[in-house]
């Protein structure tokens, strides 16, 4: 089971917590455990700040990933980890790529909680397995491959 705490800190029209669920359900259905985590909806300077403190990148970006770092022993629950989306940087990458929001905010929901459960993009083959894996659970939801047209 899914639990999942929404946290809306900034004032932009978001999708609907049930939609954030069941991204979160799809990429998460691999893992046989219950799961905790945390999405955190942002404006633009709390995200920079983010993306400056963590990654000494001073610009906002569309999500971040913070998998829960805790020894099994030392926590008493699924804790998978949060996410930090970053709602006008999400909106206006929708416009400039001219993808549907709700396909482009699937994908970052679910990009994210790949993340969280160990996914990484660093190395090509890391990338081209994890692009896979969301270009398969985007197209169970009938939204299109996100990565079509982009230059790897």
């Amino acid at each position: 089971m899914l639990e999942l705490d929404l946290q809306v800190a900034c004032e932009h029209a978001a999708p609907s917590e049930a939609q954030f669920r069941q991204w979160c359900e799809l990429a998460l259905r691999q893992r046989s455990a219950d799961s905790e985590l945390t999405i955190r909806l942002v404006d633009e300077p709390e995200g920079r700040e983010l993306n400056h403190t963590w990654r000494q990148k001073d610009y906002a970006t569309n999500v971040l990933s913070f998998p829960a770092d805790v020894p099994d022993e030392l926590l008493d629950i699924p804790l998978l980890g949060d996410l930090v989306i970053c709602v006008p940087v999400v909106e206006r990458e929708a416009a400039e790529q001219d993808k549907p929001p709700e396909a482009h905010w699937a994908h970052l929901v679910i990009h994210g909680c790949l993340h969280l459960l160990g996914y990484d993009h660093i190395e090509d083959d890391e990338a081209e397995e994890m692009e896979a894996l969301e270009r398969t659970l985007l197209a169970e939801l009938g939204h299109p491959d996100p990565y079509a047209g982009d230059e790897h």
